[in-house]
């Protein structure tokens, strides 16, 4: 492969586009050249010929000059922070701060700085250098600056320097139900997992067991017509929620209806269909509940109940209202927004304000399902911590959007066009992964200040005491691939991650919460140390944790501050990893790059040699053989030699369940989302029968007692 030139090289760089990378196996790997032009091209810079790319390189330099102050400054309490001025060259400088509780502060201390000045054609530009003081509150300030009659200004971000435990948490470790809640299905609820449902997983782990989080999946929204996206790392929108999680009968509007039994009986038809039905039905489900929600929409509420939803309605804003559009929009002309009319393709257009001015009723039925959603987050956060719970619930930010839904439809100026995001290849995806979504674009994003990416985290922990962001490391680098290219041709690109951890670390000081990234995967070394620099948790899942010779990382030099746990969403729940399932699935799909044989024979000797480590620590018996249930059990244990904070019981794991959620680079060729919990006898169960399943609160015991143990 060829050596992009010296040009295009130095365009990447600027853009931060790596041209090389170091892959899974330690290797050196270039970019290609045609990768290069497409990713930058996304960028919005030219850079197909030698022409586009001295052009684009000076029209770069230009810019940066003929800006009088950076996009954002960002600060950290406790220390100073320099930032860059630059003005007419000699002209004299006026900087005043104004902070979020309305007062000013002046005189900010200006550094040396001997960088010449810039010719941009008109003028010669001049830098300056100034200061943050370390003494500024935590918040989202403004930089003013005034010379002569100009006047520029620009956001000013002071994060904490680290996050710390919330107080409730204290220097306590504790252990949390990890749940699918989709595949949880009640007595009550309407062919999947709700909210209700999840309010009852919490009180029983933690009033019966101790627990003090339950992590949920990601509860974003879906598009509102079928075929409804079962993946909920997918989702058209991370804003809002899918209102396929409501409980009907929770509203209070329901109390008041007069035909409460047509609501039932929608219901009971549901449950009939589900319960002969080997798969989830999210589009049945949706259908049912929708027509349940419309005859609720239409109960007149109380003068309070308005005054409410009428300030929640102020408090999202364009948001919602955009949101609320697409969705009426999206019943109208199909979920994908590229296919409908072009007026109606940017959500600014005269014609998407004049289509929401004649269908207020469709768009306002989609901003109460998000009202009504509020609320019943709201209930379920309040009740797991009043059972107990020091965090309560932990939600799940997934990596990006659906891109023909709502949010890349909202979105659009700030998001990547002609690529997407993914994964290169690892050990447990030797072919790479697509995920099909736009990444954000990093210059966008620092032009608007980082609102949006604000507003999303914002959002994220509005009803929680912690978030799981997936994929953590893709705000550092993530992986671009060009539309129509193998997920192996792509590259990375990086962010500043210092104003999006920023904003996270903020964002969670504000609300009480704990942040935990999902680290896992090609992580360069430092992110990890960077992570618990700024106080944010990082992730291991123990088949995962090697030593440096390959064997399982010894429990005490596990990371401390950790969310720990056995398996995840994309393997199989440990019973079905013990029996080799993760293998098999991936050889029937064609997954693998190797033959079966060797990769079950290396899977068979790290499960030996963690099944050694189970024995050398006194969790096994090394003179019999032991069940696959003492196995998981024994891992378990496991856990809680560790020195990490957070343990995380699979919910799958403690029904004895077999099958994965999820299997990677795959979309149809597997049934992802679709699996309902179901014991090892793969008899579907209902959360009631998990309340009394023996094996269930056995290791739910397991996981009070480790996490009981101070290390």
């Amino acid at each position: 492969m060829s050596t992009p030139s010296p040009a295009l090289a130095e365009l990447a760089r600027r853009h931060g586009v790596a041209t090389e990378f170091v892959d899974w196996t330690g290797r050196h790997t270039p970019v290609a050249e045609s990768t290069l032009v497409a990713v930058l091209d996304a960028l919005g810079v030219p850079a197909g010929t030698d022409r586009e790319r001295a052009e684009a390189l000076a029209a770069h330099d230009r810019e940066h000059w003929q800006r009088s102050l950076p996009p954002i400054v960002l600060g950290r309490a406790g220390s100073t922070t320099p930032f860059w001025v630059h003005v007419t060259h000699g002209d004299p400088v006026d900087l005043t701060l104004l902070l979020e509780d309305g007062t000013a502060r002046t005189g900010l201390r200006q550094l040396e700085n001997n960088t010449p000045p810039f010719d941009v054609g008109d003028r010669w530009v001049g830098e300056a250098t100034f200061e943050l003081p370390a003494d500024l509150p935590l918040g989202y300030h403004r930089l003013l600056l005034t010379v002569g009659g100009f006047t520029a200004q620009t956001p000013v971000v002071v994060s904490p320097a680290t996050l710390g435990l919330p107080p409730r948490l204290g220097d306590r470790r504790c252990w949390g139900l990890a749940t699918q809640l989709y595949s949880v299905r009640s007595q009550n609820s309407w062919g999947t997992g709700d909210l209700t449902d999840l309010t009852d997983l919490a009180v029983w782990s933690s009033a019966r067991h101790g627990a003090g989080f339950i992590l949920v999946n990601p509860l974003h929204a879906a598009a509102p017509v079928a075929p409804m996206e079962p993946s909920p790392y997918l989702p058209t929108s991370r804003r809002f929620v899918n209102p396929l999680y409501l409980r009907v009968e929770a509203i209070p509007e329901y109390a008041s209806m007069r035909h409460r039994g047509r609501v039932r009986k929608l219901r009971t038809a549901l449950t009939d269909r589900a319960d002969r039905t080997d798969l989830i039905d999210r589009d049945a489900a949706w259908k049912a509940k929708r027509r349940a929600l419309e005859q609720v929409y239409a109960v007149p509420r109380s003068a309070g109940r308005e005054l409410a939803y009428a300030a929640y309605r102020d408090r999202e804003g364009r948001s919602l209202d955009d949101f609320a559009i697409w969705c009426a929009l999206a019943e109208k002309y199909g979920a994908n927004w590229h296919n409908w009319p072009a007026e109606l393709q940017h959500p600014a257009g005269p014609d998407v304000a004049a289509f929401a001015a004649a269908n207020p009723a469709a768009v306002d039925f989609h901003r109460w399902l998000q009202w009504l959603l509020d609320d019943q987050l709201t209930a379920a956060q309040a009740t797991a911590v009043q059972a107990g719970m020091e965090l309560g619930i932990m939600g799940d930010l997934a990596v990006g959007v659906d891109p023909d839904g709502a949010d890349a439809w909202a979105l659009q100026d700030v998001l990547a066009l002609g690529v997407t995001a993914g994964a290169p290849p690892d050990e447990f995806n030797q072919l790479g992964q697509d995920w099909s979504q736009p990444p954000w674009r990093p210059d966008r994003l620092a032009e608007r200040a980082y609102e949006p990416f604000r507003a999303l985290v914002h959002s994220a922990l509005r009803h929680a005491g912690g978030v799981r962001i997936d994929h953590i490391i893709g705000l550092f680098r993530l992986w671009w691939i060009p539309k129509g290219a193998a997920p192996t041709e792509g590259t990375y690109v990086r962010y500043d991650h210092d104003a999006m951890m920023g904003i996270i670390a903020l964002e969670a000081h504000r609300a009480g919460a704990l942040v935990v990234g999902e680290d896992l995967g090609t992580v360069e070394p430092w992110v990890r140390d960077y992570l618990r620099d700024r106080g944010l948790f990082g992730t291991s899942i123990l088949w995962f944790e090697a030593d440096d010779a390959g064997g399982p990382l010894a429990a005490e030099n596990w990371r401390e501050f950790c969310l720990s746990s056995v398996t995840t969403h994309d393997l199989p729940p440990t019973a079905g990893y013990l029996a080799g399932e993760h293998v098999r699935l991936r050889d029937e799909l064609g997954l693998l790059t190797r033959p079966a044989a060797e990769e079950q024979a290396e899977d068979q000797a790290a499960q030996a040699r963690w099944l050694d480590e189970l024995r050398r620590v006194g969790l096994l018996d090394p003179d019999s053989e032991p069940t696959s249930a003492d196995i998981v059990a024994a891992l378990y244990r496991y856990l809680g030699r560790t020195p990490s904070k957070l343990l995380a019981l699979s919910l799958a794991d403690a029904v004895g369940d077999l099958r994965t959620q999820n299997q990677p680079g795959t979309i149809d060729e597997y049934p992802n989302w679709r699996v309902p919990l179901a014991g090892p006898d793969g008899r579907r169960l209902l959360l009631e029968e998990v309340f009394v399943d023996p094996r269930a609160a056995a290791l739910a015991d397991v996981m009070a007692e480790v996490s009981s143990v101070r290390m």
